[in-house]
């Protein structure tokens, strides 16, 4: 009998980018660059049970560079209370017509989809994007149609920051396939 519980071990990669520009203008080109869900819209979609190419066609129209914020929140503000003065702002950027290709998969894929990325300001005053290397998260499921988006990912965040003016990581244009591919990590019973 299987075990009830399943330890899954995968590597991450943290990339994180000098952006070259002050913290409130790459904030700003950020937030033009990767619109805000169109909620009220979205919602409509879901009460009239539309079809899939009408969300896809939506959803092209909302990310104009194939991303869109779901949540943001600016750490700043709250932080500081507690006498810290780092500017900070989070977000969950992706698309959910790019997240279903991998949900139809595997559904625990959305512990990564939206991705999580961060605009921050560091000790010396420069401005840094930082984002998780998509395909090494998704490549941790060891599933090869998984692990094929997970590489688009990469490849359009690195056309994200092209657009944005910022360094593009090699790592996002490598080419390679993802770290732990081919096969990624497989649960270890507990």
């Amino acid at each position: 009998m299987a075990s009830p519980v399943a330890d899954v071990a995968y590597e991450a990669h943290r990339l994180i980018v000098d952006t070259g520009a002050p913290f409130e203008e790459f904030r700003e080109r950020y937030e033009r660059a990767v619109p805000t869900l169109d909620t009220p819209l979205f919602e409509q979609f879901m009460e009239e049970d539309a079809d899939w190419s009408t969300v896809q066609r939506a959803t092209d129209q909302n990310a104009p560079h194939g991303f869109i914020i779901y949540w943001s929140f600016d750490n700043t503000a709250l932080l500081r209370l507690a006498g810290d003065r780092w500017r900070s702002v989070q977000y969950l950027m992706g698309n959910h017509t790019i997240a279903q290709r991998m949900f139809h998969h595997d559904p625990a894929v959305m512990l990564y989809a939206p991705l999580r990325t961060e605009i921050y300001q560091d000790a010396e005053g420069v401005t840094r994007f930082a984002i998780d290397r998509p395909s090494a998260q998704f490549g941790g499921f060891g599933d090869p149609a998984i692990t094929a988006v997970g590489i688009e990912l990469d490849h359009k965040v690195a056309a994200l920051l092209e657009f944005l003016g910022a360094p593009v990581p090699e790592q996002l244009t490598d080419g390679h396939s993802a770290p732990g591919a081919p096969g990624g990590a497989r649960p270890n019973s507990s």
